[in-house]
């Protein structure tokens, strides 16, 4: 049976670009921002990664940075986007977020960084050790290291305010539904393309571990790397605003999308929600729980995992250097592994539907999952077995077991996940796709990291370390899979309704509408 994308464009094409010429105005500076965004997302990734998992406190500080310092920023940039919202239009807006991200990255890179031995008390943090129990020591890191957790929450709200709610919001804004499935097929290639690139452009320009005397910044190699990949950063994000700028320019010139360049007086004109609001009403709308449950699902999910895993590598790897090119080696297989999946997204959607895709991501993180933690519970007892096997100790299949666990569920993520997500929003009105979508991608996600860091800190203490806690963390995790699967299913019956009202108001509006009068030629 020939699908409507193969006869349109062909059956390659309909797999690597369904796209018509009279829509790439649109879509190639929108493909663009994109995969500038995703790049410099997978670059701050393993850069905040590495700094904070080789610097003292390790893997056990990443709960309570995700809880206390986290959630407050997620819910603070939440309601300050709402604020700008509310005076500013959304091009205004957009330049400025992005703006304060690059500011604040140049501000660790070249003056917090440099200064860390000055700025960091360390003698407080060793007296605070001997006072505290041991089960502390990831607070006490949290707080000493201050200027590193600064910048891995100003990494972790990149994903949050620049990806999701910027680029997103934007997107479900001049993507209607029925060309929604072939953009995000063709913008979920291209941003899982942009991680592998961005893996390896950052291994390239990596120093290696060893000084570059040629460079004029830097006192250490690994001070070198990320001082130039910040000014790489830097450089992207102002070809993504300038992109913009172009777009709303030359593209966006209709009065459909008058909401993208309204005044200050014209948008108190318009009413907009408050952010209390803005939570009321999300608390009201049941389709906008199901895709809050969604996101706060697979965000305890992989915060529940990735924290475990990372207390592993950090075993494994003592220098800032090699954790980074680990992680970068490991985003580019990522972005092979997304990029294979998100070619066939668009007829996935087409043939299998919107829940049974969405269902896709859970099911594969189930089965990862369960993988992984049977393997951390029982490896004492696999270790003679593995190391006889294939000649590495057991720390070491651990570390490659999890990256692999790591690199599909994020896979999944990233292809399969988002793309979902983001059409759900569509055939929501304007109101909620604005503030809706910041409230549950400013702050949803951060509840379901948060809520993970919060059970990691109970075990935490209660068990000594992270390690132990892994049968409990295991148990946790496939019920909120299992919650998360609950919510695809209510979501997908809502979103099948919703765009079938969508089409009979379309059809209807059609039917109504007077059929013009003919053109009257001369014989």
């Amino acid at each position: 049976m020939i699908s409507q994308a193969d006869a349109e464009f062909g059956k390659l094409r309909s797999y690597f670009w369904p796209i018509h010429r009279h829509e790439l105005r649109m879509f190639v500076p929108m493909l663009i921002m994109l995969f500038f965004v995703c790049f410099n997302y997978s670059i701050l990734r393993s850069m905040k990664d590495s700094i904070i998992i080789t610097a003292p406190g390790g893997a056990e500080v990443l709960p309570f940075i995700k809880l206390w310092v986290i959630l407050p920023a997620a819910i603070l940039s939440t309601l300050l986007f709402a604020k700008l919202s509310n005076l500013y239009s959304q091009e205004k807006v957009f330049y400025i977020v992005i703006s304060t991200f690059v500011v604040g990255y140049l501000l660790f890179a070249f003056i917090l960084y440099p200064m860390r031995g000055v700025l960091h008390p360390t003698e407080l943090a060793a007296e605070l050790q001997t006072i505290l129990p041991k089960g502390f020591n990831g607070l006490i890191a949290m707080f000493c290291n201050w200027t590193f957790t600064g910048f891995y929450v100003l990494c972790e709200l990149w994903s949050t305010m620049v990806l999701s709610v910027l680029f997103w919001g934007f997107a479900n804004e001049v993507t209607k539904i029925t060309v929604a499935r072939r953009f995000y097929s063709v913008f979920a290639i291209f941003s899982n393309i942009s991680a592998i690139i961005a893996g390896q452009t950052a291994n390239f320009l990596s120093t290696q571990g060893v000084y570059n005397e040629r460079l004029p910044f830097g006192s250490d190699s690994y001070e070198q790397t990320m001082m130039t990949m910040v000014l790489v950063i830097s450089s992207t994000s102002i070809i993504v605003m300038l992109v913009f700028r172009w777009l709303n320019k030359n593209v966006l010139t209709d009065a459909s999308f008058d909401e993208f360049h309204k005044t200050k007086l014209e948008l108190k004109k318009k009413g907009r929600l408050s952010m209390k609001e803005s939570f009321s009403y999300l608390s009201n709308s049941r389709y906008l729980i199901c895709i809050a449950v969604l996101v706060v699902g697979y965000n305890l999910t992989i915060n529940l995992a990735e924290v475990l895993w990372k207390d592993r590598l950090r075993a494994f790897f003592t220098k800032a250097d090699d954790v980074n090119m680990f992680l970068n080696n490991l985003t580019s297989m990522m972005g092979v592994v997304s990029t294979c999946v998100a070619i066939f997204m668009a007829r996935i959607i087409a043939n299998f539907g919107w829940t049974k895709t969405a269902m896709i991501t859970p099911v594969i993180m189930c089965i990862t999952a369960s993988g992984f933690f049977l393997f951390m519970i029982f490896e004492e007892a696999l270790a003679p077995y593995v190391i006889s096997a294939l000649g590495m100790s057991s720390l070491a299949i651990t570390v490659y077991f999890g990256a692999a666990q790591n690199c599909l569920s994020k896979a999944m993520k990233y292809s399969v996940f988002d793309a979902t997500k983001e059409i759900a929003f569509i055939p929501l009105d304007h109101e909620s796709k604005l503030k809706g979508k910041a409230a549950i991608d400013g702050v949803g996600s951060r509840l379901g990291k948060s809520g993970g860091s919060l059970l990691y800190q109970g075990l935490i203490l209660s068990f000594g370390s992270i390690i132990a806690s892994a049968p409990y963390v295991g148990m946790i995790i496939m019920g909120a899979i299992g919650g998360w699967m609950v919510a695809v299913g209510a979501l997908g019956k809502r979103f099948t309704d919703k765009v079938k009202k969508q089409a009979e108001d379309l059809v209807a509006a059609d039917a109504v509408t007077p059929p013009a009068e003919p053109v009257k030629t001369s014989v």
